[in-house]
């Protein structure tokens, strides 16, 4: 995932490089200007930083019709190949981000609930699948987020996309009454039951806007359980 735009300037040109988070931080190239528009290489880098939270084309293309052909063709094409928008991934603090990518619980108990809880509590997002345990039985495997992903409003209630090889159920949301539990034990108790019945389950959270901005009006934030006609998939624990 790109995580920002930076320049290394010389005397004589500016590349423009693409700062990506994952496995290993890397750096992509981008473009590079000559020594004739090393001025505007403060303001195509703060425009392409922008470009990642607020996806606006008009902002962006004002600043790349001032750039020299090559590289503003350069650029167009980095952002179409690596740059494909993902709703609700920029909040007012930056990207969101993995902070945990799997922690594993062998059962719905107490200790998972606690842990659910106190993500949420903090405002981390959360991710959670069941899995087959290659020894038999259940378990659940939770990954944590920086931030919950947001959505706008009258938007599917679903930030985490849907697998291309099972077929979705039903889909429940927080949003309806929880019967005074809460929504993390509502949200446990719907995806054991459906476990239970050795369908695939996932859980994740979400922020469901009032208003189109990213940055703008209140959110409530809400917990989506997906059950999918599918048997539990088998453990993928990296070795």
């Amino acid at each position: 995932m790109i995580h920002s735009f930076i320049a290394h300037t010389s005397p004589g040109r500016s590349r423009i490089f693409a700062l990506v988070k994952g496995p290993r931080d890397e750096l992509e190239a981008v473009t590079t200007l000559g020594a004739d528009d090393l001025p505007l290489t403060g303001e195509l880098v703060d425009t392409l930083n922008s470009f990642l939270a607020e996806r606006d084309e008009t902002s962006l293309g004002a600043v790349l019709d001032g750039v020299p052909q090559p590289v503003r063709l350069a650029v167009r094409r980095y952002l179409a190949e690596n740059c494909t928008p993902i709703p609700g991934m920029f909040t007012g603090y930056g990207p969101v981000e993995v902070v945990r990518p799997a922690v594993y619980f062998s059962e719905v108990d107490d200790e998972l609930e606690e842990y659910l809880e106190s993500a949420y509590m903090i405002g981390l997002g959360i991710r959670m699948s069941n899995e087959r345990r290659s020894e038999g039985g259940t378990g659940w495997i939770v990954q944590l987020l920086s931030d919950e992903i947001s959505v706008p409003p009258g938007a599917e209630l679903r930030t985490w996309p849907l697998p291309v090889d099972a077929k979705l159920m039903e889909t429940w949301s927080s949003n309806r009454p929880t019967g005074g539990i809460g929504p993390v034990r509502s949200a446990l108790d719907v995806a054991e039951e459906a476990s239970d019945k050795a369908r695939w389950v996932r859980i994740h959270t979400l922020l469901r806007r009032e208003r189109d901005s990213e940055f703008e009006g209140s959110a409530t934030s809400e917990f989506v359980v997906d059950i999918f006609d599918a048997p539990i998939p088998p453990e993928a624990r990296e070795e």
